[in-house]
């Protein structure tokens, strides 16, 4: 498929993130394809986003699976770099910051195609996190860049990007929660669940600093154990730091249930109907902040702080936990306030509307012969 634009995905976040995008690329009858890496491959965790957000089956998956940092990155890269080389991309969309979008920037780069970078800009400034890296190789390498938030501009200028490149175009995983927000008032999932009818938290953990380390993860389930003491816990237990997690005390208890990973639509649905909510995702602090759900973000920074400023989110560490659990369940069951500018469902639709000048523009740009 000649001069198509490439959706490279591989992670819950990517899926959320791309939904509106292709379909608003699509819209425009632009020519696409969806490269799923598989860097996610649980079912729980890839194939019922796609089912529920009504994204396309992937043109193919690269089965990249779990593995280092350095693993993951490079059977991605090898397998995109195939990909790209077969199929000749006129522009490669990446999303986020997961192992899956460095390597799309990284082979795209290789290969002189362009790549936009969805989500550009945003900075926790702590290189210790992953995701700090491979949002720094993208944002360098990519032709577009579609920021979220006002001052990811600020980052991006400081980075020497060119002002021409960054284009403040909103949230598309506010787009994709916005379109299914109804679906979340559906109580069935909290009733299975048995907190239909009561107060209760919610909570995600994953982070390698928060569950890699045996004095870290014992932190973050005495901090757990104490909110539970007040309110009830549900725990979608990520499969990282799971190990960890239960060998520093974590078990399924009245007070503490353990599930699996939920999809898209069940887990928003918990989410949605929550007192509060642990957590140390990146995403999550931004659907709370539209569902006006208290947030304690278990983190020492966070590279989405107007979560904070317009939104519901707390960071706090581990030892604040309990004191900031208790603030919350004291307070207002909905806390309201200014909500962040183009969060507003329609990202999708304005990241379409540049790519497609931008596409034309070069598909009839003239041809210049290499070493002219």
């Amino acid at each position: 498929m000649p001069d198509h634009v490439a959706h490279v995905i591989g992670a819950r976040p990517n899926f959320i993130k791309a939904a509106p995008v292709i379909a608003a690329i699509g819209q425009r009858s632009i020519p696409q394809r969806v490269i799923h890496t598989g860097q996610h491959y649980d079912e729980r965790m890839s194939d019922v986003f796609f089912d529920e957000l009504g994204l396309p089956v992937p043109d193919v998956n690269l089965g990249v699976g779990s593995g280092s940092h350095a693993e993951q990155t490079a059977a991605a890269m090898v397998g995109l770099e195939r990909e790209f080389v077969e199929d000749g991309p006129s522009l490669v969309m990446l999303y986020g910051d997961v192992n899956s979008t460095l390597a799309g920037s990284l082979a795209a780069a290789k290969l002189e195609i362009p790549s936009a970078h969805v989500e550009a800009g945003l900075r926790s400034f702590d290189r210790s996190m992953p995701e700090e890296i491979n949002r720094l190789v993208s944002d360098l390498l990519a032709e577009l860049l579609f920021t979220t938030s006002p001052e990811a501009a600020d980052h991006l200028a400081a980075m020497g990007v060119d002002a021409r490149r960054i284009h403040f175009v909103g949230n598309p995983m506010i787009d994709t929660l916005l379109t299914h927000r109804a679906r979340f008032d559906d109580p069935s999932e909290r009733r299975r669940l048995g907190v239909a009818d009561t107060a209760y938290g919610v909570v995600t953990m994953h982070r390698p600093s928060n569950v890699d380390s045996d004095a870290s993860a014992r932190a973050i389930v005495e901090a757990l154990l104490g909110v539970a003491a007040m309110v009830p816990l549900v725990v979608p237990l990520h499969p990282r730091g799971r190990a960890n997690l239960e060998a520093a005390g974590l078990r399924d208890t009245e007070r503490i249930r353990i599930i699996e990973p939920l999809g898209y639509v069940a887990f928003l649905s918990v989410v949605a109907g929550a007192r509060l909510v642990l957590t140390d995702s990146g995403g999550i602090q931004e659907e709370t902040t539209i569902l006006d759900v208290p947030c304690l973000t278990i983190r020492p920074n966070t590279e989405r702080p107007i979560t904070i400023s317009h939104g519901t989110n707390r960071l706090v560490a581990p030892t604040e936990v309990v004191a900031a659990a208790r603030e919350i369940l004291a307070g207002p069951i909905r806390p309201s306030g200014p909500r962040p500018p183009l969060w507003d469902g329609h990202a999708g639709e304005r990241i379409a509307g540049i790519v497609e000048p931008w596409r034309a523009a070069r598909l009839a740009a003239p041809l210049v012969p290499q070493g002219a």
